[in-house]
């Protein structure tokens, strides 16, 4: 028998057959487009809305800019934009210097309690931004202990304001300043000493350069922090007009939501500036700390040392009295006749008010926003970064998960009013539910959550995705056997996460809750407006308890797993 010869050019020429994708790669696409298609009906369709709805009537009507125009010509409503800009540069200017002085006292300095002083800095986190505001009351308030200070001038306005935006924003800034802090080289400080350099000129000339990205990236999540803030404006603000309560009292008050849509377009206009600046700033900077970096070791300098620590035991008692000042309202009678302790505000206010309900549902908010928030962002990070194919669709995702943190909280739950109320939209059934609350939280702080996914996927090795390819081993079982045990701390981090900042937000919810879904503090609002004060502390207080509780519990669980379960990562010893 003979066979015939093969021609191997006409082999080449042949057209080559693709090989057809394996079920499982098929599977990850398919996950990938699930996750695309939340961002873009949860996201980009809402903001979408608010677009149409800012060029129409209230008949929807197509009206042009002629909105925006009348908006322009109000002098009251113009005057906002300019309270607006000023109140977040102020608060911008005084906070970052303080939070600079800190974070330095932190890394240069050989003074003791650094760790009792960092956590006393980051407690404003686990408390909504409202409990500065109603302890200021109290403080500096036309009953308050300390109102003689102001000498005659009001808390009711841009005073208050502002100082209640630096205890908020403090922390957000001390984490950005003193992650840039702890990246310096030490051999530079160790060739500046050696030649002879002043302390002064080694500040202005290593320190400050190499912290630069840091502040200007601190500057800008502070300024669009106070931009977007509701309610501290809401609660101490007085007659002192800001965009994001021209928001507020368009829709709630006035019940004119295309009015409500252009302020909620200006109001985004300032924060996408921050945005774009802290995005070129991070794409110019360039790694610091390189693999022959020597981290840097103070050295101990007694009047130096002295002096940073009586600044930050100065800075960590004024927060202290802050959040002091809010907790002890709520276990007194009556404010400032009656000062015996009592449980009223908890038992009659909230309990016996009904009010309780309300931190039960941020409880359960929260805790759903933690489990599926965790799920959808980590997951949708590992099939962005650790699968194959699609490309383009990766890419798309990148670029919707770093939308969330230029948009207000308060554009997007607008958003979500005019996307999800519609009687057309086969989602109107999420409106006013608890699915929508956990829904627009994790949209809303998805990128932090995200970047977060990302870096712990990074610093994983690429090999075994390739080794599980190579055997056929479809993808989640890498992901549930090696990725998710290796990336534990990181998970655990981004659950932590969402539960806190579930448990205090309030601009992207307070246009969506019902009766039986109003959150923990949506009700301080609302008992602060009904002059009960004492209640609000207390609610105030309840999620301070929560949230601390919570960060208790993550430390507790991040120890034991990191000794059963990552065991590898400790050094071996010979």
């Amino acid at each position: 028998m003979s066979t015939a010869a093969v021609n191997p050019l006409a082999l080449a020429a042949a057209p080559q057959v693709k090989p057809i994708a394996h079920w499982h790669d098929r599977l990850a696409h398919g996950l990938l487009l699930g996750v695309c298609a939340f961002l873009v009906v949860f996201l980009l369709a809402p903001l979408f809305m608010i677009l149409i709805k800012s060029v129409e009537d209230k008949s929807g009507a197509f009206v042009g800019v002629r909105l925006f125009q009348e908006y322009f010509q109000t002098p009251a409503l113009r005057l906002s934009i300019l309270h607006t800009l000023s109140v977040a540069f102020a608060v911008t200017g005084i906070t970052i210097p303080l939070a600079f002085t800190f974070a330095y006292a932190l890394t240069r300095s050989c003074m003791p309690l650094k760790g009792t002083f960092r956590v006393v800095a980051l407690t404003p986190i686990l408390a909504p931004s409202l409990l500065a505001a109603i302890s200021f009351i109290q403080w500096f308030g036309t009953q308050g202990l300390l109102k003689w200070m102001l000498a005659g001038a009001s808390i009711y306005g841009p005073i208050g304001i502002i100082i209640s935006s630096i205890y908020a924003v403090f922390p957000h800034a001390l984490m950005i300043i003193l992650t840039a802090l702890l990246l310096a080289d030490g051999r530079l400080y160790e060739a500046a000493e050696s030649l002879g350099t002043p302390t002064l000129r080694r500040f202005f000339t290593i320190t400050l350069p190499g912290a630069k990205y840091g502040l200007i990236s601190a500057a800008m999540v502070v300024f669009s922090y106070t931009v977007s803030d509701f309610g501290i404006p809401k609660i101490i603000g007085g007659n002192f007009s800001v965009l994001a309560l021209d928001i507020f009292k368009q829709v709630i008050g006035q019940q004119n939501f295309n009015k409500g849509a252009v302020v909620s377009l200006i109001l985004l206009i300032p924060v996408l500036v921050a945005f774009v600046v802290d995005w070129i700033m991070q794409g110019r900077q360039q790694a610091q700390f390189s693999s022959r970096a020597v981290p840097y070791a103070p050295k101990r300098r007694t009047g130096f040392d002295a002096l940073m620590f009586c600044y930050c035991l100065i800075v960590c008692l004024l927060l202290l009295a802050i959040l002091g000042m809010a907790i002890y309202t709520s276990f007194i009678k009556l404010w400032p006749y009656d000062k015996s302790f009592s449980l009223r505000h908890y038992t009659f206010g909230l309990v016996d008010g009904g009010v309780i309900s309300s931190f039960f549902n941020s409880l359960r908010m929260a805790l759903l926003t933690a489990f599926f928030g965790t799920m959808l962002i980590f997951g949708g990070a590992y099939l962005i970064e650790k699968t194959r194919g699609m490309n383009g669709m990766r890419a798309a995702i990148r670029m919707l998960a770093a939308i969330p943190m230029g948009v207000p909280g308060m554009v997007l739950g607008l958003g979500y009013i005019f996307f999800f109320n519609h009687p057309d939209n086969p989602l109107n059934g999420l409106y006013h539910g608890m699915t929508i609350l956990v829904v627009v939280t994790i949209i809303h702080y998805y990128t932090s959550s995200h970047l977060t996914a990302v870096t712990a996927l990074k610093s994983l090795d690429n090999e075994f995705e390739a080794v599980s390819a190579s055997l056929k081993v479809p993808f989640y079982k890498t992901f549930f056997r090696v990725t998710v045990p290796v990336c534990l701390p990181a998970i655990l981090d981004i659950a932590r996460y969402l539960f806190v900042n579930a448990m205090v937000t309030i601009s992207a919810v307070v246009f969506l809750y019902a009766p039986d879904t109003q959150l923990a503090s949506l009700a301080i609002l609302n008992l602060d407006d009904a002059g009960e004060i004492g209640p609000a502390a207390a609610m105030a207080t309840l999620i301070v308890a929560a949230s601390t509780t919570m960060c208790i519990l993550y430390a507790l669980i991040t120890r034991f797993l990191l000794t059963r379960t990552q065991a590898w990562r400790r050094p071996v010893t010979i």
